[in-house]
């Protein structure tokens, strides 16, 4: 088959030693070449493909199993890949989160993104960088477990066949106790930081759980604003008065404010429509700007008071670095915070992510952020090539009692793209090739032909 032509250069739909790959999917795939070296490029494109193929486990050697290799090759290979290959995770992020922006996001608009932490459950002493960490889904009131914990960044994006927004994710990073990475704060910042360098020009918006609030947010670039929620006990400031012609420095800061409940209880609250979760309503808020001086020095930040429920005082506090901000497009925002949950437990769920027994330490920090950028890869699959509005149908005949469903899921996605290169193992890679029946038929004239020639 000739080679298909990309921006990133030549490559061929069959790669040697490997699997065909459908040509919807390598077109993405391609992009990465260059993280790579040939032999690397190669692997990964198998291990790529076993992994979204792969319908049990996904560990390395689920993987190559996935890709219809475990037989050809050795189980070393794909090991090396990620504990000895030269290759970094965080260039593997940043591409996969170009390549979501540049395909998901529409020009000129900020990219959104999201933060959240989650903890993949480990076994054994010897797995790197493995501890007891906080974990929500826990039970018991512990709520604590052993394992890796990560921080996650995901890209929130607006797919034409879906109402909900979906969180894509694209980088990783590991908190690793007594060092600077167990910061996770630390690491999400270096994250958007790193993002924004990349992306020069492009605004971004973040945003993050009350976790995600410290004295790192000094530190963040121009381009970059941060949304997230404000714990009652915040220690707020007015703006600095200006100068009053004295000698001496000038105030950096103006007088403490009252707590949040108490600015609430007199404060005019406007009704603003906002759609969250799926519904539209109207809610009560009340805006103002002040000093977040500990966190954000002498930043100008909003902080936005949402009386849902509540009669009196507020239900909800959210902060802003942003400027003038909107405040029903700010609860919209952090609404759809609760994308990267449901995009993390898909990631455990239903791709795997976390399966894989890796111990050492370049293996622990590659294979996890390998992972989400498969998955991320399946998603701009289905938006950009893969996407049938049968799918939804053909899902509720296969489970009549999903009655309302009208949506395709992530479950759907992946299978879909499943089917395409399972397929795609099996379809001639020329069109002129013949099939069994006619080799069969050719086999046997041949035959007859040596009989009568005898």
């Amino acid at each position: 088959m000739p080679p298909l032509f990309f921006p990133m250069g030549w490559v061929e739909l069959m790669l040697p030693d490997a699997v065909p790959v459908p040509a919807s999917l390598m077109m993405l795939l391609a992009v990465f070449s260059p993280l790579f070296t040939a032999p690397s490029f190669r692997t990964f494109t198998v291990l790529a493909c076993g992994f979204l193929a792969q319908s049990g486990k996904r560990t390395v050697c689920g993987m190559l199993t996935g890709a219809g290799l475990s037989r050809q090759w050795s189980r070393d290979r794909a090991h090396s890949f990620f504990s000895r290959a030269r290759w970094s995770p965080d260039d593997l992020g940043i591409c996969v989160a170009k390549l979501v922006i540049a395909l998901l996001v529409p020009d000129g608009e900020p990219a959104e993104m999201l933060i959240d932490g989650t903890l993949f459950h480990r076994r054994g002493k010897k797995a790197w960088a493995a501890s007891w960490f906080h974990d929500g889904s826990a039970q018991g009131p512990a709520k604590t477990g052993f394992g890796n914990n990560w921080v996650v960044l995901a890209v929130c994006v607006r797919l034409p066949m879906m109402r909900r927004p979906v969180a894509v994710p694209v980088m990783a990073k590991l908190v690793i106790k007594d060092t600077m990475s167990a910061s996770r704060l630390w690491l999400a910042r270096r994250m958007v930081t790193r993002l924004a360098r990349e992306l020069p020009g492009r605004k971004i918006s973040v945003t993050a759980d009350s976790a995600y609030a410290g004295e790192e947010l000094k530190q963040l670039p121009g381009t970059v604003t941060w949304t997230t929620r404000l714990r009652s006990s915040a220690a707020l400031h007015d703006l600095p008065p200006g100068r009053t012609g004295k000698k001496g420095r000038p105030r950096v800061k103006g007088d403490r404010l009252p707590s949040l409940a108490k600015i609430a209880a007199t404060a005019v609250f406007a009704q603003v429509r906002v759609t969250r979760y799926g519904k539209k309503e109207t809610i009560a808020v009340h805006a103002f700007t002040c000093l977040w001086y500990s966190v954000t020095g002498a930043e100008p930040v909003t902080v936005i008071l949402i009386r849902d429920k509540s009669k009196t005082g507020f239900d909800l506090a959210l902060i802003t670095t942003e400027k003038d901000p909107d405040p029903a497009r700010v609860v919209e925002r952090y609404a759809a915070r609760w994308a990267i949950e449901v995009a993390i437990e898909d990631s455990k769920q239903l791709s795997g992510a976390g399966q894989a027994r890796n111990r050492t330490a370049a293996a622990v920090e590659r294979t996890l952020p390998f992972m989400p950028a498969c998955q991320a890869v399946a998603v701009c699959w289905y938006a950009t090539a893969g996407y049938s509005p049968a799918d939804a149908e053909a899902r509720r005949l296969d489970a009549p009692w999903y009655t309302t469903k009208t949506e395709p899921s992530t479950a759907d996605m992946a299978a879909r793209l499943r089917r395409v290169i399972i397929a795609a193992k099996f379809k001639r890679p020329c069109a002129d090739q013949a099939e069994p029946a006619e080799l069969h038929a050719i086999r046997l004239a041949w035959e007859d032909a040596l009989d009568l020639a005898a």
